[in-house]
């Protein structure tokens, strides 16, 4: 079931149909809606343009769709997106996204606290959830689909692919009244000939960091780390497909990241089968012109074929069920506190329901270890659960392999 079918005004529609965008443009602005036919009484859609009309899932639709249906979501309180659902990410039908982020999009430059008596407020106001850096770019993954495996995506995801997803992914994104895209940059393919011209594109993009009125507006870079060097005045990140235009970072503010993501550092260098990759997310200011500096950064790390995992226990599970040619998705953290509660991926190749995978590491600290055997406790059949210090359990059949 990796191609949709749609019914729109009484026919049916591949998703590869030729005449599919002359029939979304007609029905885009009318009443009838196309319908998903991944189940018996199909599920209502709706007509979004980008760079061509494409039919969407509707907001809070995701789990009436058939487990192998590409519109198919999980619930989202099987992964840390449930946390942020209707506070800090608000879905509308209008195609767009509205996202509530912990960090600015401008810095105010010599601006210090205001002196005051302190006075009774004229409102309280209640705190609402905020997203992270680390959320932003988990959300981004999940919607671009870089969460989600079927066996026809081998040797198919690579920098051109990630940076086309992510944009458009970031199109129907608003933070902070802005369009994400506008201030999101992810590297073009490297490519000699034509470094030049994205070179001239990158300027153009990051132009919005000019400060202006006694402000110093951000931008969010996103890619994957190479290395970062020492230099006289600090250090210099790289980011791969960027490699003639450094990221500048402080001494401190590297030391921290090193300690707050050392496990990370460390997975890359462990003696396994698999290559992971180490994604960065910076927040960036202008230094000066055309000098970029880091204001606050996450990484985040996936298997080489850049679907996010939390450590090694993850990268072995997926790296099986991509060898097995299995159809997955990978329940992401966001800003949860914990993964205990989540499954740490879900087969949706098995029949009409999803089954949930559980793993153990036999490395996690004694909390997290014990907060993930209760929740295993609590759940029903059909159960895999694979403790790492043990060999890996046969997986669950597949329905359609």
């Amino acid at each position: 079931m990796d191609a949709q079918r749609y019914s729109i005004a009484g026919q049916v529609y591949d998703a590869l149909d030729p005449r599919l965008q002359e029939v979304l443009a007609r029905v885009r602005e009318g009443v009838d809606r196309p319908r998903c036919l991944c189940v018996p009484d199909g599920v209502e859609m709706y007509v979004a343009r980008h760079r061509q009309y494409v039919v969407k899932r509707m907001p809070g639709t995701g789990g009436q769709h058939h487990p192998q249906c590409p519109s198919y979501e999980p619930d989202a309180q099987q992964s840390g997106l449930g946390e942020l659902m209707g506070e800090a990410i608000i879905e509308t039908l209008a195609g767009s996204v509205e996202l509530r982020v912990d960090f600015p999009w401008v810095r105010v430059l010599g601006r210090g606290v205001a002196p005051g008596e302190p006075h009774d407020p004229g409102e309280i106001n209640v705190p609402r959830r905020r997203m992270s850096l680390r959320a932003l770019t988990h959300f981004l993954f999940e919607r671009a689909g870089f969460n989600r495996w079927l066996p026809a995506m081998a040797g198919k995801r690579n920098q051109g692919v990630i940076c086309k997803h992510l944009l458009e992914a970031a199109a129907e994104m608003i933070v902070k009244g802005q369009p994400l895209a506008q201030r999101l940059h992810v590297p073009e393919p490297f490519s000699e000939a034509s470094k030049a011209a994205a070179a001239q594109r990158r300027r153009d993009k990051l132009a919005i960091l000019q400060p202006r009125d006694g402000q110093s507006p951000l931008a969010v870079v996103l890619g994957e780390f190479k290395t970062c060097e020492a230099t006289a005045f600090g250090r210099r990140l790289w980011i791969k497909h960027m490699p003639d235009a450094p990221l500048l970072i402080a001494d401190k503010t590297w030391e921290r990241a090193r300690r707050t993501y050392a496990a990370y550092f460390e997975v890359q260098d462990a003696d396994a089968a698999y290559r992971p990759r180490l994604v960065l997310t910076a927040l960036i200011r202008a230094k000066r012109e055309h000098v970029y500096e880091v204001d606050a950064l996450s990484l985040m790390l996936t298997t080489e074929h850049w679907i996010p995992v939390e450590g090694a226990h993850e990268i072995e599970l997926i790296h099986a069920l991509v060898e097995q040619q299995r159809r997955f998705i990978k329940p992401l953290r966001y800003d949860a506190k914990s993964t205990a509660g989540f499954p740490n991926a879900l087969l949706t190749d098995t029949g009409a329901e999803p089954v949930a995978l559980h793993v153990v590491s036999a490395f996690a600290e004694a909390k997290e270890r014990a907060a993930k055997m209760q929740v295993i406790a609590r759940i029903s059949p059909p159960l895999w659960t694979w403790w790492t210090d043990q060999p890996m359990p046969t997986l669950p059949a597949c329905a359609v392999c």
